[in-house]
Order: C-alpha cells, then sequence, then structure tokens
C-alpha cells in the first residue's frame, strides 16, 4: 500500500518538477501600446508574463494528535499525551501572487488510547491503539499576507500567513492492542469511494533568502472515518464511547520550501504595489531625452513645421494652433498688415472699408463678417458679440444696409442660392429680434457667385480655412 502510493505521488510530481524552471517571458509586442505610456518599463501583472518564479518544493515533519475520536493522543483514560510523528512532501505552483495550489503526499503514525503500544498493557482495561496512514491531496493555498496586504506598505516583507483547504484519499492501518497483545483493526485501501478525507489550516512562512522558505503549519484532517482510531468496527464496544462519526486529528508540522526557477522573486512572496514602487522609482530615475518639433520651426512662430500648415508666416503675425497667420475680420488681409483688424475691406485698402462698399470704418466701429459650419445656417454662439456691436452700430446710424449671405462652392448652384439666402435671413431675424427696425435692413442671397477667395472653384483647391471664409453673411451699405 505504502509504496503504490509513492510510485502514484512520484509519476504526479515528476513532470511538475520538469516544468518548474520558470521560462522567460517573450514579448508579443503588446507593451508599450497606444492605450499606455509609451515607457518600456510598463508591462501587465499576470502569471503569462513569466517574470517571477512560480514554482516550489516543500517538505516538513510534524506530530499529529487524534483530538476527536473514541481513542484519542490527549489524556485519553490514563492522563498522558500519546505523540505520533508525520512528514510530508508538496509540489507547489503559484497561480497570483495571492492563490496557489499544492499536490500533497503525508505519511504518518497516530498514537492513540491508554497507553503507547510499544509498551504492554498495564491492566485488562486498558487499550491502546496506532494508525499508519499514506494520503494524497490537493490544497489550495491562500497568500492572506498578500491578499489583505496594506496600501501604504512600501518595504519589503519576510513573513507571511496562509491558509490551505482541500482533499484527497488516504489510506491507513489501525492497531489496536491490549493485554492480549496487538492486532490489525482495520485496513483501508487507497482511491477508494471511502478513503476520501479534508483537511485544512494555517501556515506562516518566513522567508530565509530567494529560495528558502521555512513554514510552520497547523491542519485540522478530517478522516469521515469512525475506524481510523483503531477502535474496531462502528458497532464495537470502543466505537461506542462518542456518538461522532469522523476521526479526526491535529497535525503540527515544521517545514522548509526550496523555491524553483531562475528570477530573483518568487510570485507569492511578490507584492504587487512594490511593483509600482519600483517603476515609479526606475521613470523617476531615468533620463528620457524627448526630440521636440523634430523638424523644427522654420518661420519662428511658436508652431512646430511637424504640424505647421503655413510654414512661411511673417515674423510678428500671430497664428492659431495650426501655425496660420490671424484673420480676424477674415478679409484676406492678416492681423499684422491690416489697419482694420476687426472690419473686413479690401486688400488694396489694407484690410479697411472703402465709401462704396459701406459706411463702416474701424474708427467708427467693430463689425465682423459671420462664419457658417457646412451645409447650415445656424448662427454659432461664437458669432454674437460680432452682431451686438452690429446692432449697435446699425442703431446709432441712419442708413439702411444689406445682409447679405455667401457659400462655397460646394453643392449646387441651386442649392447653394437657397442656403445664402437663409444665412442672409437668419442673420436678418436676429438684428430685428434685438431691436434693429425691420426697415433698415435687406437679405439678399448670392450663393457662391461672390466668393471671398475666388480661387476657392472648385473648393478642393483650398484650404478649409478659406473655404470657411467663403461661407459668411457681411454687410454693405446701400
Amino acid at each position: 500500500m505504502k509504496l503504490s502510493l509513492a510510485i502514484v505521488a512520484l509519476a504526479l510530481a515528476i513532470p511538475s518538477a520538469t516544468y518548474a524552471q520558470d521560462s522567460t517571458a517573450v514579448s508579443k509586442g503588446e507593451y508599450p501600446n497606444t492605450f499606455s505610456s509609451g515607457s518600456a518599463n510598463v508591462s501587465p501583472f499576470t502569471n503569462q508574463s513569466k517574470r517571477f518564479n512560480d514554482w516550489s518544493i516543500s517538505a516538513g515533519v510534524g506530530v499529529p494528535l487524534l483530538q476527536s475520536a473514541d481513542l484519542t493522543s490527549i489524556k485519553n483514560g490514563n492522563g498522558k499525551n500519546l505523540f505520533g510523528y508525520s512528514a510530508y512532501v508538496s509540489i507547489d505552483k503559484a497561480i497570483t501572487h495571492a492563490f496557489g495550489i499544492n499536490l500533497q503526499y503525508d505519511k504518518g503514525e497516530t498514537r492513540q488510547g491508554w497507553f503507547n503500544t510499544k509498551k504492554t498493557a498495564p491492566d485488562a482495561t486498558a487499550v491502546g491503539a496506532r494508525t499508519q496512514y499514506d494520503a494524497i491531496s490537493i490544497l489550495g493555498d491562500i497568500n492572506f499576507s498578500n491578499l489583505l496586504r496594506r496600501v501604504d506598505n512600501h518595504s519589503p516583507y519576510r513573513w507571511a500567513l496562509h491558509g490551505y483547504a482541500g482533499i484527497g484519499t488516504i489510506a491507513y492501518r489501525a492497531y489496536q492492542k491490549d493485554i492480549n497483545g496487538q492486532r490489525l483493526m482495520t485496513e483501508v485501501k487507497p482511491f477508494q469511494l471511502g478513503s476520501m478525507f479534508m483537511q485544512a489550516g494555517t501556515g506562516l512562512k518566513f522567508k530565509v533568502n530567494r529560495r528558502i522558505d521555512i513554514e510552520g503549519r497547523l491542519m485540522y484532517v478530517v478522516t469521515g472515518d469512525d475506524e481510523f482510531d483503531g477502535g474496531g468496527d462502528a458497532y464495537s464496544a470502543i466505537n461506542k464511547r462518542s456518538e461522532q462519526v469522523s476521526d479526526n486529528f491535529f497535525n503540527a508540522t515544521l517545514g522548509v520550501s526550496l523555491k524553483l526557477g531562475k528570477h530573483e522573486s518568487h510570485l507569492m512572496w511578490h507584492d504587487p504595489l512594490q511593483e509600482i514602487y519600483y517603476k515609479l522609482d526606475v521613470l523617476a530615475n531615468k533620463n528620457q531625452d524627448i526630440e521636440v518639433c523634430k523638424k523644427g520651426d522654420a518661420d519662428n512662430d511658436g508652431v512646430c513645421d511637424d504640424w505647421d500648415r503655413q510654414l512661411d508666416t511673417p515674423a510678428g503675425a500671430r497664428v492659431d494652433g495650426a501655425g496660420v497667420a490671424l484673420d480676424t475680420d477674415l478679409d484676406g488681409v492678416i492681423d499684422l498688415y491690416d489697419k482694420c483688424v476687426t472690419v473686413p475691406g479690401p486688400v488694396e485698402n489694407n484690410g479697411c472699408p472703402v465709401a462704396t462698399t459701406g459706411p463702416v470704418v474701424e474708427t467708427e466701429t467693430k463689425l465682423e463678417g459671420i462664419e457658417f459650419d457646412l451645409n447650415s445656417d445656424r448662427i454659432l454662439p461664437s458669432n454674437t458679440p460680432i452682431l451686438n456691436n452690429a446692432v449697435n452700430y446699425i442703431n446709432s446710424s441712419s442708413g439702411s444696409y444689406n445682409v447679405i449671405g455667401a457659400t462655397d462652392t460646394r453643392g449646387t448652384d441651386a442649392y447653394n442660392q437657397k442656403l445664402s439666402e437663409r444665412r442672409a435671413n437668419n442673420v436678418k431675424n436676429y438684428l430685428i429680434k434685438n431691436g434693429v427696425q425691420t426697415g433698415k435692413l435687406q437679405a439678399i442671397g448670392k450663393g457662391e457667385k461672390d466668393l471671398k477667395y475666388p480661387e476657392c472653384e472648385p473648393a478642393t483647391k483650398c484650404p478649409e480655412w478659406k473655404n470657411r471664409a467663403n461661407r459668411r453673411v457681411y454687410f454693405e451699405a446701400k
């Protein structure tokens, strides 16, 4: 029986030990990615990353004490404790930093009853027993220290509290001894339905170094069998002493673990917070030269040539985010050269209006053009200040004005004509609603026949800012 269990345990352990040498991670190009910082130090915290050792071999010895049975190891009749012996060996696999699975083989002997079976029975009423057992079980291993670690921990730690629970199969031979001698009472073979058992407990580990841990464990074993203590069959006189139907025992052990693999750290000793601190320290200490404006800034407008849409901006001109010189009134004269920055006018007159195109000059008012989105006649909120200035000026003027709408060259002539009329009427209605006399305004739509930038025919010939300037409403004196 013992030999067969040992062979099974060895057969299960050899493949595990073979693959216990942790492999090095092979990058698949997933990190860094477009969703990360781009740092070479960024990597996922998963078992697949293989940055930690996750296999180990453990072994230990201990003392089993039969506690819940008809014949116990603790002061059973004679006031003395009877100590047995036990040993275990296991192959341990860490799944995460807080959970692992162990394949464990246990062997031992419990001693219970009135006297040690190595001695002679003291009298006719004394009964002693011993049970030799072999067991194989699978245990779940929870690392409570990592699971419940405080978030402000910033130092390496060497103690860890573990919890264990699992099931397996147990085989045993229970002997009973009295004044008539010793005899085999019960024998259970391994891997049978009646040989299943459970065990659970806790352990405290101490990290000696990166390779070796020492651990003290206290396990509670539930055999599920009323004959484990050597009391004989279920209806024997001894087994009628108590009503319990499962002989259970404590097993206190002291063991050592050998961590396998070539990495510096074992997964079960790895605190994820330490990973964060490490990355922060690396990034803080690493000098990274970031090259800005690889192509330079040829026109010195403050916008890199990499994304500058106007590479020859005149010196001193204010620009937008795309490096294009500002033309506030969209009259084709940039603000640097425009004598009337906020009032549209022809290039020949330095951007100021002339008498034939309207009475408005820079010294008199702030009347600017109004732009629209593509295929839209909606007045944009950004145009409200311009329109309010127009209300004030027109009300203070004795003249009357044409409110002229225009479009860019996209779309048919008929569609653009109607769109320009809607734009002009919307602006006219806004001015009237805000206090301008109806008789002072006339809405006129010119479609695509009144382009501010005639070279934008078709629209694909021009940048979008010029097409936007063509989509406008402006004022003209009658």
